[in-house]
């Protein structure tokens, strides 16, 4: 804030008129003013014109701001921060190019439903609107609204505590989402009263207050459980996200019914759990008569609801969502539960008593059953000691470290790595399991990593495949950095997918294929954090168990057999073929 003051001048002596004396504030402090109104802590961002001193402003108020090497990682940190703390992460990018990096976090935390807000500096809107090329002249504005839940401008100072307000609500409301906030560079130095801008402020009450289901919902999701013969519960990463995770273990616990998590919802209940049918996930999908959906989307990750996943006999679905217009979009919903996933779990738990039936002991014995043998059939390929390691065996080790250590966050993303990872890795604890999400977008490694370590202190073991780092691997500089308790382990098989592809002209090397042999480990010590390089399971669990002990930023060239892994890793299926031969 600044002070200024009247002065009249007598005799040759400047005298000061306390009465005229007028305490300022400005577009910085105001935007600083309103986070910290609004229990924002931690801003993630890379500095530049027009938002350097923002920056430095915040820090120097007490926000903490974690600088970053790109745009699109800060983005994702804000988004898993969103998703972890329910509160929305904020990421700070300059404009234009800035802009458009944070750009596909903010979509990508908008299709995930993790809140997050985007903040632009952006050029002058006098010069943009008459496309007169202002410095990094864009209409940022206009490009975000598609990609995100909801976008403001704000262009008064005295408008920016609303103007905070609204990104916040917007972001954690209802379904959370992703907003944008543009700030124009001449914002920042508007002074007003120091006064009148602290009652311009918005503390933002009740943003995503609790919706209620309709006892008539209740009801009718409450019959349609007691009449099914193969009752099955899947778990999205929406009922992570609520951290209901007590209701949620009460209800599946008490009505009997196995369960289904998909990835991020992965230790709500510990996958060892007796009903868990994660291990059985073909049969339980197949098979299943009624399935209860809670915070999970019949999108592509479950076939849409359809087809030979769901196998040939008819489905009944109901589904718990905050989002009215989630139900029928693909298939039928016999059974919609419209509310906040607290709130509906609890009124289903109101409804299992003691005349409540659990599921026939057929179905459960057969989820077990199918669990056991394809449990057991892995459990060879787990313990091999290969060298070079294949991805099984390289799983195995890490699955017995985060065994050991329920407490750490799990990073995971790349083709095979992360398919594999999904099934291999149990989880013990909520929201433990950070991957791809919805898009199944690449390059959300680092971003994570340090967005998991910043908002919880808990030890995160990121493991990469070696495309997948690619995205964002100068991130270790980062984590070095602020010196976060980062293990990172990346799957090195020479390639995307496989590291064997050959270019038929023998001019260069084959498309999918990287430089063979690379070391990442000296990549991370060149700035100060430990490179370890191993060639065999046994090597990879104490060097990771070392690493996470030590709480250090480490970073473990793992050696996978380039040969290993499929095409596209479990969807292959999605990649289109060429029907048509070449004539010679």
């Amino acid at each position: 804030m600044a002070t200024a003051e009247k002065t009249k001048i007598e005799d040759n002596v400047v005298h000061l008129d306390p009465a005229a004396e007028q305490e300022l504030t400005d577009g910085f402090h105001l935007v600083i003013d309103a986070l910290k109104l609004n229990g924002i802590e931690t801003i993630y961002g890379v500095p530049g014109i027009p938002i350097t001193d923002l920056g430095r402003m915040a820090q120097e108020e007490g926000i903490r701001v974690i600088s970053f090497r790109h745009e699109q990682n800060a983005g994702n940190a804000a988004a898993i921060a969103g998703f972890l703390t329910k509160k929305p992460g904020v990421c700070l990018t300059v404009s234009a190019p800035g802009f458009l990096n944070g750009l596909t976090a903010l979509a990508n935390a908008t299709t995930n439903c993790f809140p997050m807000i985007l903040i632009s500096g952006s050029s002058e809107r006098e010069i943009v609107d008459l496309q007169q090329g202002d410095y990094e002249e864009m209409d940022q504005l206009a490009i975000a609204k598609p990609l995100c839940k909801a976008a403001f401008r704000v262009l008064h100072a005295a408008d920016i505590g609303i103007g905070v307000a609204r990104a916040i609500r917007a972001a954690v409301s209802g379904r959370p989402g992703g907003v944008y906030l543009d700030l124009p560079a001449k914002l920042f130095s508007q002074a007003m009263d120091a006064e009148a801008g602290a009652k311009s402020l918005v503390k933002v009450i009740d943003a995503a207050p609790a919706q209620i289901p309709s006892p008539a919902a209740v009801d009718r999701a409450i019959d349609l459980l007691k009449g099914a013969k193969k009752p099955l519960v899947i778990l999205g990463k929406g009922a992570a996200y609520a951290q209901a995770d007590e209701e949620i273990r009460a209800f599946v616990e008490n009505s009997g019914i196995p369960f289904l998590p998909m990835s991020m919802a992965k230790g709500l209940l510990p996958d060892t759990h007796p009903q868990s049918a994660g291990a059985a996930r073909s049969t339980a999908l197949k098979d299943a008569d009624v399935v209860l959906l809670v915070g999970a989307r019949l999108n592509w990750l479950l076939s849409h609801g359809k087809g030979k996943t769901w196998g040939d006999k008819p489905k009944q679905f109901i589904q718990v969502d905050i989002e009215p217009r989630e139900m029928d979009s693909n298939v039928e919903i016999k059974a919609p539960l419209v509310g906040d996933i607290g709130s509906v779990i609890a009124a289903l738990n109101a409804r299992i008593d003691g005349s409540w039936q659990a599921p026939p002991a057929e179905w459960v014995e057969a989820i077990r059953s199918k669990k056991e043998a394809n449990i057991a059939k892995m459990a060879p390929k787990l313990l091999k000691n290969s060298v070079p390691m294949d991805f099984h065996s390289a799983l195995g080790a890490l699955k017995n470290v985060i065994k050991e250590r329920p407490d750490a966050i799990l990073v995971n993303e790349g083709a095979n790595t992360l398919d594999l990872a999904r099934g291999i890795i149990d989880m013990h604890q909520p929201r433990k399991r950070l991957d791809v999400g919805t898009w199944g977008v690449m390059g959300i490694g680092m971003g994570f990593a340090v967005g998991a370590a910043v908002e919880t202190g808990k030890p995160v073991l990121a493991v990469e495949g070696d495309s997948a780092f690619g995205f964002s691997g100068m991130e270790v500089e980062t984590i070095c950095r602020y010196d976060l308790p980062v293990t990172i382990v990346i799957f090195n098989n020479n390639g995307i997918y496989r590291g064997t592809d050959t270019d038929p002209t023998g001019r260069d090397p084959g498309t999918t294929v990287f430089v063979p042999g690379a070391r990442y480990d000296k990549m991370m010590e060149a700035f100060g954090g430990v490179g370890v390089h191993v060639t065999s399971p046994d090597e990879l669990y104490r060097a990771v168990s070392a690493a996470m002990d030590s709480g250090k930023p480490t970073l473990i060239n793992a050696v996978i057999d380039p040969a290993a892994g499929s095409e596209s890793g479990n969807i292959g299926s999605l990649n289109p073929q060429s029907v048509v031969k070449k004539k010679k």
